[in-house]
């Protein structure tokens, strides 16, 4: 089963707007106190586009945690969490694996990521099937999701016939929604660095609860710290100890509040060398999970990261991603070896060219599984040139023969200045402004990007 190539041209509810190809609702959501309809834009399935997807119909074994879930990924996608002030909702991406259901918001800051993952265990009397759409959980619908609770028998009807079917001449209201540009590239950025963390500590229910409801308001600023793992739960600390994560802003945390009573565990996720930098909280409840990823700082959004750079710097990568494209099949875990064997590249060509489709939106990482995911959004083969001038600006000062090596030291010509690129223990520094405001922490400068591409070490 081969993924689409998705372009979308032609079919009602797609518009084109700049280089994003953005899908609109073609009916309303419905919510009683028995059942719940969510409205789905049209979706990029292994059969192509469809105007009327239907990922799930069927019962929530758990509907208060299942409400409870996509209510704070509502809450969490309207907040601005730097510089609060009203924002408009934007609406999840949800992607359909087979095995369950992920819902992915940012911010409105773009500095906090959140994914809802429904499982199996948390569905039943239907099949999931597969795909990536838009779900619309709207003003009204947040009220009806709020108020189920655990008692209520809860249908859960992602997609149904007659609900979502979408025809020329239906009289059903539309409601056109776009997903921002930024989130595109955010998700291949969120990608990169996710890949980066690893699972430092996990507590029970109890301490989890306590922790979760000692977090600041949304509006709250200013507390940093390092969750630090103790016999009794958590503590921030001022200081980094064995097992700890740094957390700047820990506000960002607040949309947990929402699965308070639904805690089962909850598990912190931090930077393999225990330093400072991104972090995540992933909670299990009942029947699901919910993650949420912060930024290495609270002013900063994950559009900006510039993770990528360095892989979508090598060699053949993008011919490469093309040929990646075909093989990925919705799978919720993607085998790296496997596909790596089905594609005929190496396990490094495998990776790098996984970063390019990331940089599309079409993978994401999961920190549980320690493995990337498939998801299908509308190609646009011109938005990774169009997301990262810094490489464009890289390859004209290589075409141009603007790189020169002496030793471990490269003087980079651009168009209107040079500068000095030098090998350190930790990668290259340079001698531009850019680089002495951010370093490294944004991902490569453009001249450091043309050095690696000018000696075949992006990767």
């Amino acid at each position: 089963m081969s993924a689409p190539r998705g372009r979308g041209s032609g079919a009602r509810g797609l518009v084109r707007l700049g280089r994003m190809s953005a899908r609109g609702y073609v009916t309303e959501s419905e919510a009683t106190d028995s059942s719940l309809s969510l409205a789905l834009a049209p979706a990029l399935t292994p059969e192509g586009l469809t105007a009327s997807p239907s990922f799930f119909h069927g019962f929530a074994t758990e509907p208060r945690a299942v409400a409870q879930g996509l209510v704070a990924l509502a809450d969490i996608t309207a907040t601005r969490y730097f510089q609060p002030v009203p924002t408009t909702m934007r609406d999840p991406v949800l992607t359909a694996h087979g095995d369950r259901l992920r819902a992915e918001v940012f911010s409105a800051d773009n500095s906090v990521y959140a994914r809802l993952d429904l499982l199996a265990s948390g569905l039943d009397g239907g099949e999931i099937s597969y795909g990536t759409t838009n779900v619309d959980i709207g003003t009204a619908m947040r009220r009806t999701l709020a108020a189920i609770t655990r008692n209520d028998l809860l249908h859960l009807d992602v997609g149904a016939d007659g609900l979502t079917a979408a025809t020329p001449s239906t009289s059903a209201v539309e409601r056109p929604v776009t997903m921002p540009d930024r989130w595109v590239r955010a998700l291949g950025n969120a990608a990169e660095v996710h890949a980066s963390l690893a699972a430092r500590f996990t507590i029970a229910a109890a301490p989890a609860r306590a922790f979760v409801a000692s977090l600041p308001p949304s509006t709250g600023s200013g507390r940093d710290g390092w969750l630090t793992p103790t016999p009794t739960g958590i503590r921030v600390a001022p200081r980094g100890s064995a097992d700890a994560v740094h957390v700047s802003g820990l506000h960002r945390l607040s949309g947990l509040k929402r699965l308070l009573t639904q805690l089962q565990s909850l598990t912190v996720y931090g930077p393999r060398d225990g330093s400072a930098g991104g972090a995540a909280v992933e909670v299990e409840i009942p029947g699901a999970r919910l993650l949420i990823a912060l930024t290495e700082n609270a002013t900063r959004g994950y559009s900006g990261e510039g993770a990528l750079l360095a892989s979508l710097a090598a060699t053949d990568v993008l011919d490469n991603a093309a040929v990646l494209s075909a093989l990925l099949s919705f799978d919720p875990r993607i085998d790296i070896d496997r596909l790596a064997t089905d594609a005929a590249l190496s396990t490094d060509e495998t990776r790098e060219s996984l970063a390019v489709l990331a940089a599309s939106g079409r993978v994401g990482w999961d920190l549980r599984d320690e493995a990337y995911f498939h998801r299908e959004l509308p190609d646009d083969p011109d938005r990774i040139d169009g997301d990262n001038p810094r490489l464009v600006r890289a390859r004209r000062i290589v075409t141009a023969g603007g790189v020169r090596r002496t030793a471990d030291t490269w003087t980079v010509d651009a168009v209107t200045s040079t500068h000095i690129v030098r090998a350190t223990t930790t990668g290259h520094s340079c001698t531009c402004v850019w680089y002495a405001r951010h370093g490294s922490g944004h991902g490569p400068c453009a001249h450091v990007l043309a050095v690696m591409i000018a000696e075949g070490t992006a990767s």
